[in-house]
């Protein structure tokens, strides 16, 4: 079973969830919905945004992920410490593949860990000095970075320590900006409020640093705000933009600079690739400084194209025509990668559970290669994030939120889709399940998938995935289990 009847969907969701208590089958039944095209919103359907059952697994992050894995760490030219015992940082450095331009540890520093390695003496006494400490020893040894962040973990919360007054203190000395982000991990539901929390910090402490100076603008000035760079993702989106004709004043935060941050609130438009972290500092500028932000999506050629002409829009025929001039130039060559792989593709199912974006967003480029999303969900999505989704799925697939192990287990056990995308906590999972899996994150270390050179890649990814005869190899071991228990009855 594959592709369901709305009845059949909602019979599935049920019977899913009769293996919780009372209490929790209630509270999960609202995080699962079957999706109605012809609804403009969610909130009636679906709950998101709120914390994880205690005892029930989940697949989130923290607000201290949000903040440090997402929003600052790939700032290349700042330093970010990871203010508290060394697990955060260590499990944190280099996790998101956000390629950079630049030598380590010499101007470039998202690879590395910085961290202030809180010990029991640093808990009873608190971590001020310790820090202070920190950020003299890394100017001493790295002394082209151009600013530092002070990413707290939880016992910095606890114990209180002002890392305001550190920051402050320090700026001053080091003629730097020195920013505190409070975003310790218990802070929020999910890392969704760590991206908050660091937008906020960007606003406060960095975006204004330029205000009143001399800035040589263009009619043709664009941010890319959200885009992480994994894999190459933003460099292979720039291209696009600046064979239009636009001229890209700042991405961040993939291969971002302290610079560009600071000069982006002289852009005509900001382009909000990953709405759910970036929409907050997007809305903050176009409140300052008069700055329009529209999302886009350029995963797939279908998507490119709806976005290229969307965001010309907003410029004159110039742009415009240079965006019909980008769209003509690669459409052949879309058209040969559809022509290769679609016949190898064609009809096959997927479910994704992902963050940020991508349960939305790569629907199209599925459907470009004839693909169909029977299920997807986002771990830390707010209802605005549904909202936009309703529409990009089919009538009577699955949509839930926050889900749990046993509730992506048993839904791909009942759809037997040919492709799961997801994460690294779920991929071993469903390697040892027999599915095809891709991990969607941070792309299986493949890249780039956005734009239309990364769109060549993801077709070849998904073809290798799907096609691989290794799954035909793979079996569960709780049906070997029953394999052999039948052979011993027999």
């Amino acid at each position: 079973m594959s592709k369901l009847t709305r009845e059949e969907a909602q019979a599935l969701i049920q019977e899913v969830l009769e293996v919780y208590p009372e209490k929790a089958k209630k509270d999960r039944a609202k995080h699962l919905m079957v999706n109605d095209t012809s609804l403009e919103s969610s909130k009636k359907c679906i709950t998101s945004n709120r914390k994880s059952l205690p005892g029930v697994m989940t697949m989130r992050g923290c607000a201290y992920a949000g903040s440090k894995g997402v929003v600052w760490g790939p700032i290349k030219d700042m330093i970010s410490i990871s203010h508290g015992p060394i697990g955060c940082g260590q499990y944190s450095r280099a996790g998101r593949r956000a390629y950079y331009v630049g030598t380590t540890g010499v101007d470039t520093f998202g690879d590395m860990c910085f961290t202030s390695d809180f010990q029991e003496k640093d808990i009873v006494f608190g971590g001020d000095k310790k820090l202070t400490k920190l950020m003299a020893e890394i100017e001493m040894l790295f002394p082209l970075n151009k600013g530092i962040s002070v990413q707290s973990e939880c016992p910095i919360g606890l114990i209180g320590d002002d890392i305001e007054a550190v920051s402050k203190k320090v700026a001053a000395e080091i003629s730097k900006p020195v920013v505190p982000v409070r975003c310790e991990g218990f802070r929020g539901v999910s890392q969704s409020l760590g991206h908050h929390i660091a937008n906020d910090s960007v606003r406060d402490w960095i975006l204004s640093n330029r205000d009143g100076q001399a800035f040589e603008k263009t009619p043709y000035d664009v941010a890319i705000l959200g885009d992480y760079n994994i894999g190459g993702d933003a460099w292979a989106s720039r291209i696009l933009l600046e064979e239009m004709g636009l001229r890209v004043v700042a991405q961040w935060s993939g291969d971002g600079t302290l610079a560009e941050m600071e000069n982006t609130p002289n852009v005509k438009l900001n382009l909000l690739h990953c709405y759910r972290s970036m929409n907050y500092i997007a809305r903050h500028m176009e409140e300052k400084y008069g700055i329009p932000w529209m999302e886009y999506n350029f995963f797939g050629p279908t998507k490119i194209a709806e976005s290229l002409r969307a965001i010309a829009a907003h410029f004159d025929d110039k742009i415009k025509e240079g965006a019909e001039r980008v769209i003509e130039k690669y459409t052949p060559i879309m058209n040969a990668v559809i022509a290769k792989y679609k016949p190898r593709l064609q009809g096959k199912k997927v479910m994704l559970y992902i963050g940020g974006l991508r349960p939305r967003h790569t629907i199209g480029a599925y459907e470009d290669l004839g693909m169909e999303v029977i299920g997807a969900g986002y771990e830390f999505a707010h209802n605005d994030d549904y909202d936009r989704t309703i529409k990009e799925m089919k009538d009577a697939t699955l949509i839930y939120d926050d889900a749990t192990g046993h509730e992506l287990d048993e839904f791909v056990k009942a759809l037997k889709p040919d492709l799961v995308g997801s994460g690294i906590k779920e991929k071993y999972v469903y390697h040892k399940m027999g599915v095809p899996f891709r991990q969607m994150h941070s792309w299986d270390y493949s890249g780039p998938y956005h734009g239309y050179d990364g769109f060549a890649i993801f077709a070849r990814d998904m073809d290798m995935t799907v096609n691989n005869p290794c799954w035909n190899m793979l079996k569960a071991p709780w049906l070997k289990q029953d394999a052999a228990a039948l052979q011993q009855a027999a």
